[in-house]
């Protein structure tokens, strides 16, 4: 096991999901199976779960094999921000491309919850309500948030894993760079129990910001053979007889 001197967050989809009933399918208990056996040769301290059940469950492979317990939290559940769309109440971060870019509010961290469609909703509390989540875990273990980057309070080489979703991790994502959530809904995908590694930086003593090592990485699925699911993923082409909406 290896052991470097910075602190790292593990971002863990859930394996493919049972959105029926907020579980993982049959493909999905052996993508966590095999999740956990890549996950199982790192040294990590601590692991936190959404509260959601395909979460919980893709999480429970991991758990078993590091005899590891983990702790829930309720803002690593996935990003519920609602607007309200022609009448309807629609979740607000999956827009077609010919709406959202033709907007240049929805490319900055500051404006993108000033639009009309943003506001009729709760897209702005429930970002808050995520921003506020992990400002506090970071603080707590040692990087308080100053601006745009951190302060460091006190140095640690922790290696943390989340076992999340999706649209979350975005909004975490989006928190910790200082960018607008939106470009990485639209123009990243993290497939089902894929992993995103971000690490520390402290360039300048006590002065600290984090980077990206890898997005959506499934390299645990090819090592074994297993397809990654299409799930979270739109139709390449039109005519393609896959996912639209």
């Amino acid at each position: 096991k290896m052991r470097r001197r910075i602190m790292k967050i593990i971002f863990c989809r859930h394996a493919e999901p049972d959105y029926e009933h907020d579980s993982i399918t049959d493909k999905g208990k052996i993508e966590a199976e095999l999740l956990a056996r890549r996950l199982c040769r790192i040294d990590i301290d601590e692991i936190y779960v959404s509260p959601l059940g395909r979460a919980r469950r893709t999480a429970e492979y991991t758990l078993e094999k590091t005899g590891k317990t983990a702790e829930t939290f309720k803002w690593l559940r996935e990003f519920d921000g609602k607007v309200k769309e022609n009448g309807e109440i629609k979740g607000c971060w999956d827009k077609l491309p010919e709406y959202w870019t033709a907007q240049d509010e929805y490319y900055s961290a500051d404006k993108w919850l000033t639009t009309p469609l943003m506001k009729s909703g709760t897209a702005k509390r429930e970002y808050e309500f995520v921003c506020n989540g992990i400002d506090k875990f970071l603080a707590e273990h040692g990087y308080k948030r100053n601006g745009r980057y951190y302060d460091v309070t006190n140095s640690n080489h922790k290696t943390i894993v989340f076992f999340c979703h999706f649209g979350v991790e975005c909004a975490i994502l989006s928190r910790i760079f200082g960018v607008s959530p939106m470009p990485l809904w639209h123009n990243f995908v993290a497939l089902p129990s894929s992993v995103t590694t971000i690490v520390s930086e402290e360039r300048v003593k006590g002065k600290a910001q984090f980077r990206c090592m890898e997005f959506g990485d499934t390299s645990h699925l090819y090592a074994a053979g297993e397809e990654p699911s299409f799930a979270a993923r739109f139709c390449e082409c039109f005519e393609d007889n896959t996912r639209h909406d």
